[in-house]
């Protein structure tokens, strides 16, 4: 018992933090209503138009904004409070979704109404998601539980995509996709209540005028010339295209490869929170930063040869087996990736380097959105699985010949960290 209980708190240790626990609470709910509004909202766009291409459209739109604006809201999030910005986008995002139920419920929605909302709700997400992801590291009270804390948010995020697209899939065949967007602006509820909770430290920011260009162009020059940033961003762009792929094409996959219906397709995305939420919890246990970019190698292997797999698989408990994997793989990519980069990026700079992190990894999956949406309704959805597979694993081959400068940056912040530790003690 003893033994089991050092090892749960081993992996929870970054909820020692008041801040991060009220945060990772209240996401917990906020997360399940977003998982639910965006299988409610494919499926709703599908049902509305029965095109591969429409769905595609309305991926781009909705992420689009966060390739041009997360640069700007990079250099917002080093230079005001983190926790305002959240407040704000979190409100937002619940009057979106509200937008959104109404139309639906009344049967007033079209397409370009979806269109639009969507777009503004990339608009918001360009600040909310840079500005939450610089936020991590203001929550935590022990530097040396970032990696922890970000395994954790990892964890809720994935586990919401387990519970959300099950309730939306059942949802949807028994009442339709407006209930889904009612309970997802209800559900920002919870996370306003964690951030009017939290008592955040006041910290010192820069009171010279802003010269935006200037900003833009130091966060730039210092990502480029980091060899291990730089390898890992360009890896995440090149994962997150195809990874668009998977998101957008299943609602296809699932009616016209599995023959189901809106259930299936629930099943399908949970399985993938089942493979993510696993790849969470072995990566909250973990307190080292040695190992991570060849579990990325590892890692993104896997998930391309997933892909060409789910391209030949008609059979349901397979393509649920393959969704599995596909979550495992892609989550341990990406929460090491963002491991490493928070670790090593120098802390006035982070917003405007996340900003990036956030660009590589929404921002182009916005374009992959459109460019598979092409593909597919080109090719098929079998041949965009397996040309996405392809892309993901000639990715993986070039990152892999910058392993030996990521081990090295990574070994000298594992050092630097033991070392904080041990004058602490």
């Amino acid at each position: 018992m003893p033994g089991e209980t050092k090892g749960l708190k081993l992996l929870v240790r970054a909820l020692s933090s008041r801040n991060f626990r009220l945060f990772f609470f209240g996401q917990a709910v906020s997360l399940i209503g977003t998982w639910m509004q965006l299988i409610a909202m494919r499926w709703l766009v599908y049902r509305l138009t029965k095109s591969e291409l429409m769905l595609g459209v309305v991926g781009f739109i909705s992420d689009i904004p966060l390739f041009f604006l997360v640069p700007f809201a990079g250099v917002l999030a080093d230079r005001l409070k983190r926790h305002r910005i959240m407040v704000v986008t979190q409100a937002l995002s619940a009057l979106q979704a509200a937008i959104l139920a109404v139309l639906v419920l009344t049967d007033l929605v079209a397409v370009w109404h979806v269109l639009v909302l969507s777009g503004l709700l990339g608009i918001i997400s360009a600040f909310d998601i840079t500005a939450r992801q610089a936020f991590i590291v203001d929550m935590i009270e022990d530097r040396k539980d970032l990696p922890n804390a970000i395994a954790l948010n990892s964890f809720i995020f994935n586990g919401a995509l387990l519970i959300g697209p099950a309730i939306a899939g059942v949802l949807i065949a028994l009442v339709g996709e407006g209930p889904c967007f009612a309970l997802n602006s209800l559900s920002y509820l919870a996370v306003l209540g964690a951030l009017f909770l939290m008592k955040v430290p006041q910290k010192t920011f820069s009171s010279s005028p802003l010269d935006l260009k200037a900003a833009l162009t130091e966060g730039a020059v210092y990502t480029l010339a980091s060899v291990p940033i730089r390898s890992v961003l360009t890896l995440v762009a090149s994962v997150s295209l195809v990874a668009a792929s998977y998101t957008l094409l299943m609602p296809v996959f699932a009616e016209d490869i599995l023959h189901g219906g809106p259930r299936v397709y629930g099943y399908l995305m949970s399985a993938t929170g089942v493979g993510a939420l696993v790849g969470a919890i072995f990566l909250a246990s973990r307190r080292r930063l040695k190992g991570l970019a060849e579990m990325i190698v590892i890692a993104g292997v896997l998930y391309g040869a997933s892909f060409f797999a789910l391209s030949f698989s008609n059979l349901l408990w397979i393509a649920w087996i393959i969704a599995l994997v596909l979550g495992l793989s892609l989550m341990m990519q990406m929460a090491s990736s963002n491991t490493i980069v928070q670790s090593l990026v120098d802390d006035q700079k982070r917003g405007r380097v996340l900003s990036l992190f956030v660009m590589a990894r929404r921002g182009v999956e916005s374009l992959g959105s459109l460019v598979f949406g092409a593909v597919a309704s080109w090719v098929g959805t079998p041949g965009a699985l397996m040309i996405g597979g392809a892309v993901c694993l000639l990715a993986v081959a070039a990152f892999a010949t910058k392993l030996p400068l990521i081990r090295q940056a990574s070994r000298s912040f594992d050092e630097e960290s033991s070392r904080l530790r041990a004058t602490r003690e």
